[in-house]
């Protein structure tokens, strides 16, 4: 007996980011599937794929936003519920990975939350990730299946270059952002920007604290008279980027944008971006940005081609890393 299977290309997605993940597969061409999600009223979540997805390729879409617990907690039953149902390949796509921020001991008796969330995607039964600008590269090496890590910098360099003329600083608002910020120039060179400097802020968070980040001294150009663009992974309570903003005003910077791929835009946020130096604040939609978190000078794009286009090179089995020029590793 001989037997033709045929892949079947599945997207499910969980409650965390309607908008974003009907943007995906409008662009993928493909309905999403569907399913039955509810909470029962001890706050316990339950899920039911409404059709067979026996033999397909199930793609499990979930940023973890806010409540981080619940949004992650649903794609891991989205994912335990299709292993169950006897999918051939479950790929969790995470456009924003949770809990990334903790993936070493900084200190005594801390946990290393970025493996915890890793291990938990292979306890569910995930085969595969998908995910948008990790906090750090390396988080990739706590999984034991394939991680396709993805970037939103050829969403953001495009929209960039047409907002700055003259001469351009990069600036990364700590000194761990050098390849970051090289990529960035790289983007802006071969756009036809010749002055392009880079520079770090030396910042530092005082022991024991979260969300508190002290700027230190600027390091690498002067950018008196030049654009600077302010360049990071997120955005939580803003506190670091709006420090990095000030201190070029204050240094004599023609004009401030903010870019980051991540708008959590968590607690003062909103207040501290709006009443900061920066021209622009530029994120995409990895995450749902609603109405209370808005401001004028607040620039989202839509990272849902370029999820898309990973989705369909993972299900076709071609190369992710091609659709990023080498800048996503």
């Amino acid at each position: 007996m001989e037997l033709v299977t045929k892949k079947k290309l599945i997207v499910v997605a969980g409650r965390g980011h309607p908008e974003l993940a009907s943007e995906v597969t409008r662009d993928l061409g493909v309905p999403l599937a569907d399913i039955e999600l509810s909470t029962f009223a001890n706050g316990e979540i339950y899920c039911r794929y409404g059709e067979s997805i026996r033999g397909s390729d199930v793609f499990v879409f979930q940023p973890h936003c806010d409540p981080i617990n619940d949004t992650l907690m649903e794609q891991l039953i989205l994912i335990d519920a299709a292993k169950r149902a006897s999918a051939k390949r479950i790929t969790a796509v995470c456009p924003f990975y949770g809990y990334a921020r903790q993936d070493r001991k900084a200190e005594g008796r801390e946990p290393i939350t970025a493996r915890l969330v890793a291990d938990m995607f292979t306890a569910a039964g995930a085969d595969r990730v998908v995910t948008v600008d990790l906090h750090t590269g390396q988080i990739q090496g706590f999984f034991d299946f394939p991680v396709d890590h993805l970037t939103a910098l050829p969403v953001l360099a495009e929209y960039l270059r047409a907002q700055v003329s003259g001469p351009v600083t990069i600036v990364s608002p700590d000194a761990g952002g050098g390849k970051l910020m090289r990529r960035y120039a790289n983007r802006f060179e071969a756009a036809g920007i010749d002055d392009i400097e880079l520079a770090f802020i030396d910042k530092r968070r005082p022991k024991g604290t979260h969300n508190v980040a002290v700027a230190g001294e600027l390091v690498g150009s002067d950018v008196r008279g030049r654009s600077c663009i302010i360049v990071d992974d997120m955005i939580d309570t803003a506190g670091t980027v709006t420090n990095a903003a000030e201190m070029l005003h204050d240094r004599g910077a023609a004009e401030v944008i903010i870019a980051a791929t991540h708008g959590l835009l968590s607690g003062p946020a909103v207040d501290r971006l709006k009443n900061s130096p920066a021209r622009e604040v530029v994120v995409t939609n990895t995450l749902p940005i609603g109405d209370e978190k808005q401001f004028p000078s607040l620039k989202v794009l839509s990272i849902a081609p370029l999820v898309a286009e990973a989705i369909d090179a993972v299900f076709e089995d071609t190369s992710v890393s091609e659709l990023f020029e080498g800048d996503n590793f």
